[in-house]
């Protein structure tokens, strides 16, 4: 069974991270939020996690790192290169 991941990966200001998208649910707590970039980790090794989840209006809200969380409310998310990983 193969696992597939709507995110991206990328390198800003010389970090570099992975956004991964998610239910709008689990970022409302942090255990939920805690649990889900503990089980994404092992696909996107040494690299920080930043979740995001669109709401109603397509508007993506993030949680993670705050200095990422900041740097990406300010990037329009159309140009964040979106693409789906699939894990054996």
């Amino acid at each position: 069974m193969s696992i597939k991941i709507h995110g991206a990966v990328i390198r800003e200001q010389g970090v570099s991270f992975a956004i991964v998208i998610v239910k709008p649910a689990v970022i409302q707590t942090q255990n939920g939020a805690a649990k889900t970039r503990a089980a994404v980790r092992a696909y996107f090794p040494g690299l920080p996690i930043v979740l995001a989840a669109q709401d109603s209006r397509g508007l993506f809200e993030y949680q993670g790192r705050t200095d990422l969380v900041d740097l990406l409310a300010s990037t329009d998310a159309s140009r964040i290169p979106w693409k789906e990983y699939t894990f054996a």
